[in-house]
């Protein structure tokens, strides 16, 4: 079986489109996913499956909306194989995610839309953000320091936001860890009941 993360968009943000994750895992295991396991509460689960990612990413929607109350009538999923991901994180920009202390670095995935057509949809402001367009993904940077200057929210009101689901960087890499773990058999080292997650740095 393939490992998949699968990132769930839009769950668990500002009270509404509630899932537990306990509750999640759960429900996959009983409809035959394999090595199921979530990490923190934005939505991140990673599971074996022999379906392909398109088929794999509408049986989870539709999962979700038969077994949970949601706010939103049908939530978005993207599956991504672990080699998906690894390019992810290996063709990024130079530098990327590499000073935490001066950027918050994120990487917004994108869901049947074209990277490089998307980023015209950003208004960069000199001096506080830089994006940059990858495959299936656009690697946005603000200035730690003037993060209340970034441009960043402003693209919730394009209608291609309900197309992209955003993680920050540490996320991104740790799922990255966690696929490989699956992929090796090994033990899975992190639970989402030990870890928290700062909800200022994740948008959808």
């Amino acid at each position: 079986m393939t490992t998949y993360v699968i990132l769930i968009r839009g769950i668990n943000v500002g009270g509404k489109n509630k899932i537990p994750m306990a509750e999640l895992k759960s429900h996959l295991e009983a409809h035959g996913f394999a090595r199921v396991t979530t990490y923190i509460q934005s939505g991140n689960v990673i599971l074996k499956s022999d379906l392909d990612a398109a088929t794999l990413a509408a049986q989870v929607e539709t999962l979700l909306a038969t077994r949970f109350k949601l706010d939103s009538p049908q939530i978005k999923v993207l599956a991504l194989t672990r080699k998906q991901l690894q390019r992810v994180i290996e063709h990024k920009p130079d530098g990327f995610g590499e000073e935490p202390d001066k950027y918050h670095s994120d990487a917004i995935f994108l869901m049947g839309i074209d990277a490089q057509a998307t980023l015209a949809i950003f208004n960069p402001r000199e001096g506080v953000d830089q994006v940059w367009a990858g495959d299936g993904v656009i690697y946005s940077q603000r200035l730690s320091a003037q993060r209340t200057k970034s441009r960043l929210n402003k693209i919730m009101a394009d209608p291609a936001y309900k197309l992209m689901t955003i993680r920050n960087w540490n996320t991104t890499t740790k799922l990255l860890d966690l696929a490989l773990q699956a992929d090796a058999d090994r033990p899975l080292a992190v639970s989402i009941l030990s870890v928290s997650l700062n909800r200022t740095q994740t948008l959808a």
